[in-house]
């Protein structure tokens, strides 16, 4: 049965997810499925500035409070502004996403007799002081489906699984103008995380843009953040291949997502980009060494195109965790990506004059 909670006239909930650009993805469709269930429903979601950028004109949320990640003295102003700011609103159910002590005090600042979040074992920095409620103790699954454990908890179905992400007319325009200067179908390159151990290395991604280009007929696009981990990545990539990717790093995040989603094929190690490409359904093949793909790999579509360098050897079984195999990703070879491109032509029809905007 859903939580009395919802059930009073026009409920008002809260979702705190501040940060990391997959994470947000993971939200969506939660909060699609909330607003499905529950008529009238209020939702307001605490979120950081970038990810913010991703969902800012998603049609479930109502509305969005932004926390900025600041240091020093003031960083303690800041949530002393969320604390009152978060006071002047009166909430039927809070629901923290994240297992975070931050995530935790913003919780803890919000006002609502319900605030639910992880189990002891999985809210680590003592976020589980802050809540009233939480979900029942499980094994690791997979960061979608750890998020439906609230859906359920609620009494809530979350399908239909849908994302829901939009574009605006000028984000559509912008993208349609890209894509027509490129007469070839699109493989878009992702070469860089927020973590180093996510990383393949960029010689191999150097003949990888060759092998793309000149085997499959792709125009390569790399794309990414500002980061000057990502260019330096980028730049020594184009300095060793014959390839010749545009380069479309940058700070626009929405550029970003049209970008994605006008390309044909994504490879991608596990980062925002792989997330993004997954909710709008562009073919992903995901370089997978450090992290878990049964934890973080594309949700229930592209698993078949994942390359799993986090095996340490072929067949291995292993089931879903936070266990990170810091040597993965050297695992990953030039042929076991070549195979899964094959595979995204052959299965998915990946290149083969079907544009898909």
């Amino acid at each position: 049965m859903m939580r009395s909670e919802l059930l009073v006239p026009n409920p008002r909930v809260a979702i705190i997810m501040l940060s990391a650009i997959g994470d947000a993805v993971h939200v969506l469709p939660v909060a699609n499925a909330l607003k499905r269930k529950i008529q009238g429903l209020s939702l307001t979601w605490v979120i950081q500035p970038v990810p913010y950028k991703l969902v800012r004109n998603h049609p479930a949320i109502d509305e969005f409070i932004i926390f900025e990640r600041l240091r020093g003295i003031s960083a303690f102003k800041e949530f002393a502004r969320l604390r009152r700011e978060l006071r002047t609103r009166e909430f039927d159910l809070v629901i923290d996403l994240q297992v975070y002590f931050k995530a935790g005090l913003l919780t803890w600042f919000a006002r609502a007799p319900v605030k639910l979040g992880f189990d002891r074992r999985r809210a680590r920095d003592l976020n589980w002081l802050f809540t009233s409620d939480r979900i029942p103790p499980r094994p690791d699954q997979h960061v979608q489906d750890q998020y439906f454990e609230f859906l359920a908890h609620l009494g809530i179905e979350p399908e239909p699984v849908e994302w829901g992400i939009v574009f605006s007319e000028e984000e559509q325009t912008e993208q349609r103008r890209f894509f027509e200067r490129v007469s070839k179908p699109v493989c878009s390159v992702v070469v860089g995380s927020s973590k180093a151990k996510k990383d393949w290395a960029p010689e191999r991604y150097a003949r990888l843009l060759e092998i793309v280009e000149s085997d499959f007929g792709f125009r390569t696009v790399i794309v990414g953040g500002p980061s000057a981990g990502e260019r330096a990545s980028a730049a020594e990539i184009e300095r060793l291949s014959r390839a010749r990717p545009l380069n479309q790093l940058g700070d626009d995040l929405r550029r970003l997502m049209y970008l994605v989603d006008g390309s044909d094929l994504l490879v991608s190690p596990d980062t925002g980009p792989l997330h993004i490409a997954r909710a709008l359904d562009t073919p992903v093949v995901g370089l997978y060494g450090y992290t878990n793909p049964k934890r973080s790999g594309p949700y229930r579509k592209y698993q078949d195109l994942v390359v799993d360098g986090y095996a340490r050897h072929p067949g291995e079984e292993y089931p879903a965790s936070m266990e990170y195999r810091r040597d993965g990703m050297g695992r990953i070879t030039l042929d076991m990506v070549r195979e899964k491109i094959d595979l995204a032509v052959s299965r998915y029809g990946v290149g083969q004059g079907n544009r898909r905007r």
